[in-house]
């Protein structure tokens, strides 16, 4: 299964780094495109006012001087070969529950995903100090291998939030 990552905290954020990790262990091929910087609170917005550059980490992420949903678009759009099975955002360092789904850059990029056509979810991990990103990177990889064996019929957003134990 191929799963396009993103998430709005940045690229070098420890909870993509985790999940990334986690899901290339567990077979699936991944392709991260995340935000430069930290675009919490961005929602779906869209960068009209400058062009958009992708650069690539030596570890082989990509990264966008936008939003969390720019990254999703422009990866769907023209970045890669072909459309990515799932779309995964993610993992948030803290809840995305209630009015914060509103505004949240992690929902927004799976938000993205799921407007593209594609299964998408975003990953969140309910701080309470822990930072057990490895807990939510599992759940992950469960509804990964879930989709996988029963693919949705059509595309469904969800939105997780995974207790930090």
């Amino acid at each position: 299964m191929h799963i396009l990552l993103s998430n709005d905290d940045g690229y070098f954020a420890p909870g993509l780094a985790t999940l990334a990790a986690t899901l290339a262990e567990h077979g699936h091929e991944v392709t991260v495109v995340a935000p430069e910087r930290d675009r919490s609170g961005a929602s779906n917005s869209l960068t009209l006012d400058r062009p958009l550059m992708v650069r690539r980490t030596p570890g082989g992420f990509h990264y966008v001087n936008g939003t969390p949903t720019d990254c999703v678009h422009l990866a769907v759009t023209g970045l890669l070969p072909a459309l990515p099975d799932m779309v995964m955002s993610g993992i948030n360092h803290g809840a995305n529950m209630g009015d914060d789904t509103v505004y949240s850059g992690t929902v927004a990029a799976a938000t993205e995903g799921f407007l593209l056509g594609i299964p998408s979810v975003a990953i969140s991990l309910v701080n309470n100090g822990r930072d057990q990103f490895q807990t939510a990177a599992n759940v992950a990889v469960d509804i990964a291998a879930r989709v996988a064996q029963n693919p949705f019929a059509e595309p469904v957003l969800l939105n997780v939030n995974v207790p930090d134990v």
